[in-house]
């Protein structure tokens, strides 16, 4: 069964933002929301397309791929969209519900939640970037406390059932034709209240932590790759699993090579002589400084591409990009006698007048 255009499914164009994609998702959401619309096929169905068509639209590497090769891009890279039930809807967006809909299916405040994730900044230099590197970071954390296994409650007693939402971790309210939930206020959704709180951890069920977490950063990482390391993040609460780590790289500019993705571009100084003529010249690489030949008649702003002298790719290690070679032909503004003397015959050869302004613009034009 073919699928419709996911901009179709949210009335979007194609240039739409991502506020236009939350909002137009919004929309259909509440429309064929199961709550609203309870034992109504299509209108579950309608409301798995709104979600399948967001989870690709609002994810800007799966929308990449969705508008360059449509539905086939999706499907064999990973990227494939598509929700077995409503609940696994309320899984993954449950959050949007919750804020915006008042909707959502009421989770287990006694069952295990998720640490949260940490964002940690690195600086790298040019050449650590290139070549990869490996750091050594102190990560401050929470971890689950020793003394009362991270109930909060002081060793011999236990947490008591919220009299304020019996346990639920949520509280109820009627408003016309919704009924609207939101988090209870007394045991902040817990669905418990500590009485006696633990004195290590002050009834927080965790403490403070320090840990060296080795980040492998791969060669080729350019400035603003994210790394995810995972469960390196915050402790989970009640058995649930820890969160990760997220690491936003900062790479210094290159004092010689301007980058371009995994290519790299150099800029290199060469006579009027060396231009006309030819001649062969050392460069700096990455590597081991290299030799060039420099063709005769080479021409300012001319390059000369390198291939596989570039930066590799993330993904690929063995793969590089290219060096771009850019030549910047200079003429000289100081000669001395003898220099002037062999211009000045150049000139008289080749009829240039050496009276008029523009006179080593002409030559320029003769020699390059």
């Amino acid at each position: 069964m073919s699928k419709r255009d996911y901009y179709e499914v949210l009335g979007l164009g194609r240039d739409a933002d991502e506020r236009a994609i939350k909002k137009a998702y919004r929309e259909l959401a509440m429309q064929f929301h199961p709550d609203r619309n309870p034992g109504d096929d299509v209108a579950e169905a309608s409301f798995k397309e709104a979600a399948e068509a967001y989870e690709v639209l609002s994810n800007p590497e799966k929308r990449k791929l969705y508008d360059q090769f449509g539905h086939e891009g999706l499907s064999g890279r990973g990227a494939g969209p598509g929700f077995g039930s409503v609940d696994d809807i309320f899984s993954q967006f449950g959050d949007i519900f919750g804020d915006f809909f008042g909707f959502g299916r009421q989770r287990n405040p006694n069952g295990p939640r998720p640490g949260a994730d940490l964002r940690l900044d690195i600086e790298l230099t040019f050449e650590e970037a290139v070549r990869g590197t490996q750091k050594e970071v102190e990560v401050r954390r929470h971890a689950e406390c020793e003394t009362c296994s991270g109930s909060g409650a002081k060793p011999g007693t236990e947490p008591v059932v919220c009299s304020t939402c019996g346990g639920r971790g949520q509280v109820h309210h009627s408003q016309g034709f919704f009924t609207l939930s939101s988090t209870c206020p007394h045991c902040r959704g817990q669905g418990k209240v500590v009485k006696d709180p633990c004195e290590d951890c002050s009834g927080a069920g965790v403490t403070e932590e320090k840990k060296m977490v080795t980040v492998k950063i791969p060669p080729g990482v350019d400035h603003g790759t994210r790394l995810r390391i995972r469960n390196e993040g915050e402790a989970g609460r009640k058995g649930g699993q820890r969160g990760d780590l997220y690491v936003f790289l900062h790479v210094e500019p290159s004092e010689i090579f301007e980058r371009d993705g995994a290519n790299i571009h150099l800029k290199v100084g060469i006579s009027f002589v060396q231009a006309a003529l030819g001649s062969e010249l050392e460069i700096p690489t990455l590597d081991d400084p290299k030799k060039i030949t420099i063709k005769p008649g080479t021409q300012y702003g001319d390059t000369l591409v390198l291939e596989n002298h570039g930066i590799p790719h993330v993904n690929r290690p063995n793969a590089k990009g290219a060096l771009i070679v850019h030549f910047d032909v200079r003429i000289p503004t100081k000669l001395d006698s003898k220099q002037r003397e062999l211009l000045e015959k150049y000139a008289e050869i080749s009829n240039i007048s050496t009276t008029e302004a523009s006179f080593f613009d002409k030559l320029k034009e003769k020699i390059l």
